[in-house]
């Protein structure tokens, strides 16, 4: 393990049923996410503008201090229209369930997720919790309170 890396505990949750199914994996070598697979036990239509969890046939521990962003696929996004709906998703280092991908089909025709697609990528993150404070009043910037579209279209 180098310093860039951290390790992650993965277990499959069916593992009589699911053996099949792939954990997460990288599958190129410098691929900064994880495809993730779909654990169902037949294909799940998706009709147009339709939501569904998809199991994922595992559960993971990450060290305190780091997070998992699950994202969409972009093939899938480019040539079905099929995307996530909270994207990205956060799953908390002290979540120890099912991971379950939020997918929505944003297309115009019905799409099939099959057994074993790799329907979603999941990158880990550091993160840092911040120290909350109250204050009076902010310190002043350039921006300032220039919000949404401020500096152009």
């Amino acid at each position: 393990m180098n310093e860039n890396s951290t390790t992650i505990w993965f277990r499959r949750l069916r593992p009589d049923t699911d053996a099949d199914i792939p954990l997460p994996r990288y599958m190129t070598p410098q691929a900064s996410g994880m495809d993730v697979f779909a654990a169902v036990t037949e294909g799940v239509i998706l009709e147009p503008g339709k939501i569904d969890l998809i199991p994922t046939g595992f559960a993971m521990a990450l060290p305190q201090g780091f997070e998992a962003q699950v994202r969409p696929r972009s093939g899938l996004a480019v040539k079905h229209g099929i995307g996530l709906i909270n994207s990205p998703g956060t799953i908390d280092a002290d979540y120890r369930g099912e991971v379950m991908i939020a997918v929505i089909n944003l297309s115009r025709q019905p799409y099939t997720i099959q057994r074993g697609d790799r329907i979603a990528q999941m990158v880990i993150n550091k993160v840092y919790q911040a120290e909350i404070h109250e204050v009076n009043q902010l310190d002043e910037t350039d921006r300032n309170t220039g919000g949404f579209g401020h500096t152009g279209s």
